[in-house]
């Protein structure tokens, strides 16, 4: 019987073992055992030599010249987060998989720095059994709380959007085009210079499917959620960070002063509506935006200082009311964050950054923020693709009204020009009661023989209920208009 322990002994001469084979024969075929020993082991090492590399710079805190001008092991480990995603998503422009050698890279690296977290731990009391029964408590280690909950939560969220992209792997409803061969004539380009570097998205001449319109809306809804996780993540991680001494230093004493007039009043005010606050605010542009976020942080700094220390900090307004005053700004906070999800960095956030020397936090904080700035990228290209399918049925919609009005019959263009110039005109068989026939040919009966019918139809269909006034008919008003001699 033949297994894979009789070697050379099987009955099927085709099922040789490799040794058998010639070494030649071997090598054309692409099997040479040697041959791909010898890459799998330069492979090992030149991505051994890669990781350690990779670990010097950050143990030298990106000064590879081992002077004093290198950062904390925490800003480090962040900033190599942040460069590997913009150097593998930064070219993500389309809604296409992303490619392998970049997918492999990303992975790779991520799993080198996320490495680090497997040795932060924390020590809690545990119970040690000894070998007479007794119990002893003892501290043992255990990977941090934080770490253990969001690692594997962020990399679920990672995987969600990678496999977003491999989705429209085959997806052929629709496709890009360079923006310099953009035809505005066609399609149109309804982007204009707002996302000038991004290439134009094309549509079929009748729109998307009903099914391709679907996979994207659920795609769409898909990647939300995955940007709202992030999102919470990244601000719970932001809000355990200290705030730095230099920040608050360069902040004023009154919150109104980093505020201004107006939103201070506004957002003291008795009465306060967030939707109604934000939509009364100029947020045309990123800048505009970043400055009334930067504003409001300042200023809920400022209160949360004086809360603390308000022995230190007197002031006519109560605690309570700055209470209140707190939970206003970061209302406005979160809006903003939803509204606008590619938002720069505040000040505070940059300075928390900077200032940061856990090094647990920091990889939660880049993790979750490129992330967070990937989801928000996906999203984008969606929603242009369902913005060029609308735009195409716009276009059909006026083509067709455009069609409906050349094909509108002769005769009906001329009765309504008419009709307009003369709007309050009366014919005399509208007076009558007279109704002529749509024909082309004149009707052989009598005008005197129509008029009776006319009359006679009034009468029948005359609602017993309704009350009309009396209208004189054709002959009495004739009857008036008779000369004096005739009436005598």
């Amino acid at each position: 019987m033949f297994d894979g322990r009789n070697k050379g002994n099987s009955s099927f001469p085709s099922r040789r073992d490799s040794k058998q084979i010639p070494e030649h024969e071997l090598t054309i075929r692409g099997m040479n055992p040697a041959s791909s020993s010898r890459r799998g082991k330069q492979a090992r090492t030149s991505d051994m030599e890669m990781m350690k590399e990779r670990f010097a710079k950050l143990l030298l805190g990106e000064d590879m010249s081992g002077g004093e001008k290198g950062v904390t092991s925490a800003l480090a480990l962040s900033n190599a987060i942040t460069n590997l995603a913009d150097s593998m998503f930064g070219e993500q422009m389309k809604l296409q998989p992303m490619d392998l050698k970049r997918k492999k890279i990303w992975r790779k690296e991520m799993d080198w720095l996320l490495s680090v977290v497997d040795h932060i731990v924390q020590f809690v009391p545990s119970k040690q059994v000894a070998k007479t029964g007794d119990f002893t408590e003892i501290m043992v280690t255990k990977k941090r709380d934080d770490l253990l909950i969001n690692i594997p939560a962020l990399r679920k969220l990672d995987s969600v959007l990678l496999e977003t992209l491999d989705k429209f792997k085959d997806h052929k409803d629709f496709w890009y085009v360079p923006k310099d061969l953009e035809n505005t004539e066609n399609n149109g380009d309804w982007r204009k210079d707002e996302k000038c570097w991004l290439p134009v998205v094309k549509v079929p001449s009748d729109g998307l499917s009903e099914e391709s319109r679907k996979f994207l809306r659920s795609q769409k809804e898909s990647v939300a959620q995955v940007l709202k996780a992030a999102t919470a993540i990244n601000a719970l991680v932001l809000s355990e960070m200290h705030i730095p001494d230099n920040y608050t230093d360069s902040l004023p004493k009154k919150g109104k002063t980093s505020l201004g007039d107006f939103l201070y009043k506004s957002i003291t005010d008795e009465y306060f509506d967030p939707g109604y606050f934000l939509s009364s605010m100029d947020l045309s542009t990123k800048h505009k935006v970043l400055d009334l976020k930067n504003r409001i942080e300042a200023s809920m700094v400022i209160w949360k200082r004086k809360m603390n220390h308000k022995e230190q900090w007197g002031s006519f307004v109560s605690l309570e009311k700055r209470e209140l005053f707190e939970v206003r700004v970061e209302t406005i906070l979160a809006m903003l964050k939803q509204k606008f999800p590619e938002i720069l960095q505040s000040s505070l956030e940059i300075s928390k950054i900077k200032n940061n020397k856990d090094v647990g936090l920091a990889i939660l904080e880049s993790y979750s923020r490129v992330l967070e700035s990937l989801a928000a990228k996906i999203m984008s290209i969606i929603e242009d693709v369902l913005e060029a399918d609308v735009l195409v049925h716009i276009q059909l919609m006026e083509a067709e009204r455009r069609f409906e009005s050349d094909a509108e019959p002769e005769y009906e263009k001329t009765e309504k020009v008419v009709l307009a110039v003369t709007p309050n005109s009366t014919k005399l068989a509208d007076l009558i009661g007279w109704r002529f026939s749509s024909d082309t040919e004149q009707s052989s009966t009598s005008d005197i023989e129509l008029f009776h019918e006319a009359e006679q139809e009034k009468e029948i269909m005359k609602s017993p209920i309704r009350v009309q006034p009396m209208k004189l008919s054709y002959l009495a008003k004739l009857e008036n208009l008779r000369s004096p001699s005739e009436r005598h």
